[in-house]
């Protein structure tokens, strides 16, 4: 089942550093209000904080009672009120009212504000409207990185693709540099680093900033080379239904911060469990990068394997069965239990597929992404909508279709619009305007395509003109050109190859052989060709702003420095699925590569397109 590993595949640095510096940072942060206090955490903050320091830690820092933010006056009698939020105004004009409802009673109290990962301007300058500049001592958490695992790495700012790529808010960018400044100062330094995106051009340019703002210190490089992409660069991957089992896990289940609640449906009890899943789970680890096809066959398997192990126990002596208890039994019980809940998950996202009649929606997304029987696509979407199935699927295979056919035929989108929201409501009338300015769902110009003028004005103008004339047209409408793109870097095999899922032989797995995420595909180009030589056209159809830095490298140590090119950190700025780790997990076992992900947060098509409604808080 597993897929076989080079041998001479590098060892990952250890991340468990970053949690302790967090920690620490924290600890001393708390330890700046001496005494006894009471802390208020922003909601979204909850979880990352429970994988850095536990409640008990907390305690022992003199944290008397925790509360969570819930913009609504406040029930504590602590003469001593921390709050521990992300930098936003809703939640600091809360802090604002909290001190001014204190001040109109006449109670006097201390108060100090973390924000985390950092604080804004606008943050402070509301603080000193409100009055309350003087009352508030402020400070930051500068809690950029939270491992998930040993090679996932997030932001946890799930708002940063909605803030940049919609509403053109750069404030996360500074943050997404100081998060590769940290890795760059801990395991670096980084030989190379490339990118492709605008977002991701400037914060590498907020990163190097930083590196000549610090002071120069010679290390041992545990990470090679960077790759930073922007998730606008390729949106239809995010679309696509997942169908490796941790995909979809985080499709069904909702994965949050590394850990996932299985339901009664899931434990056959009444109760409710949260699993982490990550490589310590060893059933977990065998199976996450599978397709879902192969997953069941080897849980029965394991299952048989498990009882061939308790079996053994029938002829054992005494001396054995002590053996047995003290070195092997507590190790198959907990094999057992996350054997039991592997399968009961297994079972319960079957059931769930299956009513959604799985099949037929893959079929129309290969269809799709294959650019056959569109007609028939349509009229499943159709039906789709006018069955009033999940809003956010109709969505999804409405913006697969866009993004696949470089924008909708005018009669198709305003035929399909109407549907929708005669379905779903008019609401969505500022949905659909948010879903065209990211080009995630347009309309095609009258009279020709964008691909049809992109390519005469190529014949025209050579490369570097082409370059500029493509920015000034992404400004009137964006287009993923992807049946070039696709055509360019084989993104869609032949479908008349029979693809063994149980032996894939490339990226292609994650989406049952139907398709290669570009995302994966350009990282692979690019370390092949060490740049972005050769890839002109490709970068001209995306809309630029790559590059290629040679960023330095010290260290005498010949096989250390080897090592340390064999490791790949790629940031992905706006999101990554599990799909694509997967892809990137099985590109490093046939190139001897280990890829680490570093992403501002864990994303799949329902979080993406929930960020694009127009009630979206």
């Amino acid at each position: 089942m597993a897929h076989s590993v080079r041998r001479d595949a590098p060892e990952l640095p250890d991340f468990s550093l970053l949690k302790r510096l967090a920690r620490d940072q924290l600890i001393y942060l708390l330890e700046q209000l001496p005494g006894r206090k009471d802390l208020f955490i922003e909601a979204d903050l909850m979880s990352p904080l429970d994988r850095i320091a536990n409640v008990t830690t907390l305690k022992q820092h003199d944290v008397d009672k925790l509360y969570k933010v819930e913009y609504k006056p406040i029930v504590s009698t602590s003469d001593q009120l921390c709050f521990l939020i992300r930098p936003r105004i809703k939640t600091v004009k809360w802090i604002c009212d909290v001190v001014n409802a204190d001040k109109a009673f006449g109670r006097f109290r201390r108060y100090k504000i973390i924000f985390s990962p950092q604080k804004f301007y606008a943050c402070e300058n509301l603080l000193e409207e409100q009055g309350i500049f003087g009352d508030v001592t402020t400070d930051e958490w500068s809690f950029y990185l939270l491992p998930l695992d040993d090679d996932i790495i997030s932001l946890e700012l799930p708002e940063f693709f909605r803030d940049n790529f919609l509403e053109g808010d750069q404030r996360w960018v500074r943050t997404a540099g100081s998060a590769l400044h940290l890795l760059h100062s801990v395991y670096g330094p980084f030989s190379k680093v490339y990118g492709i995106g605008r977002c991701s051009k400037m914060a590498y340019e907020s990163w190097r900033e930083q590196v000549e703002e610090g002071e120069q210190r010679a290390r041992q490089a545990e990470i090679g080379n960077v790759f930073l992409i922007d998730r606008d660069v390729d949106l239809v991957t995010p679309l696509c239904s997942q169908v490796v089992y941790e995909g979809l896990v985080d499709d069904i289940f909702r994965i949050k911060c590394g850990c996932v609640e299985f339901g009664p449906d899931v434990t056959s009890s009444d109760k409710s469990i949260k699993v982490m899943l990550n490589s310590q789970d060893k059933v977990f680890n065998e199976i996450r990068n599978e397709h879902f096809s192969q997953v069941f066959g080897f849980l029965s398997q394991k299952a048989r394997n498990l009882q061939t192990a308790y079996d053994k126990r029938s002829g054992m002596d005494i001396k054995q069965m002590k053996t047995f208890v003290s070195e092997e039994l507590k190790g198959l019980k907990q094999e057992h239990r996350l054997l039991s809940l592997h399968i009961g998950a297994s079972e319960s996202m079957m059931k769930k597929k299956t009513k959604q009649d799985f099949q037929e929606l893959l079929k129309t997304e290969h269809s799709l992404l294959e650019g056959f029987e569109i007609r028939e696509c349509i009229s499943y979407i159709e039906e789709h909508i006018n069955r009033q199935v999940s809003m956010v699927e109709s969505m999804r295979l409405l913006c697969l279709l866009s993004l696949t056919e470089n924008g909708l035929l005018p009669k198709d989108y305003r035929s399909l619009k109407a549907q929708f929201l005669q379905s779903y409501g008019i609401e969505h009338l500022l949905t659909f305007s948010n879903l065209k300015q990211l080009g995630l769902l347009v309309e095609q110009q009258p009279g020709e395509t964008l691909t049809v003028m992109e390519s005469r004005v190529g014949k025209l103008v050579n490369d570097k003109t082409a370059g500029k004339l493509t920015d000034a047209f992404s400004s009137l409408a964006k287009k993923s050109n992807f049946r070039a793109l696709g055509r360019r870097l084989n993104l869609v095999p032949k479908s008349d190859e029979e693809y063994d899922l149980r032996v894939p032989r490339d990226m292609a797995y994650i989406f049952s052989g139907a398709y290669i995420p570009l995302s994966c595909k350009l990282i692979e180009q690019v370390l092949e060709r060490d740049g972005w030589t050769g890839l002109e056209e490709v970068t001209r159809m995306l809309n630029g702003h790559e590059f290629a830095v040679t960023a330095g490298s010290n260290g005498s140590d010949a096989r250390v420095k080897t090592d340390s090119q064999r490791i790949i950190l790629v940031m992905f700025l706006g999101g990554c699925t599990f799909s694509e780790i997967s892809a990137l997990r099985f590109l490093g076992r046939e190139k001897g590569l280990k890829f680490i992900v570093v992403t501002t947060a864990i994303t799949n098509s329902a979080r993406l397109l929930e960020s694009m409604l127009d009630n979206h808080a």
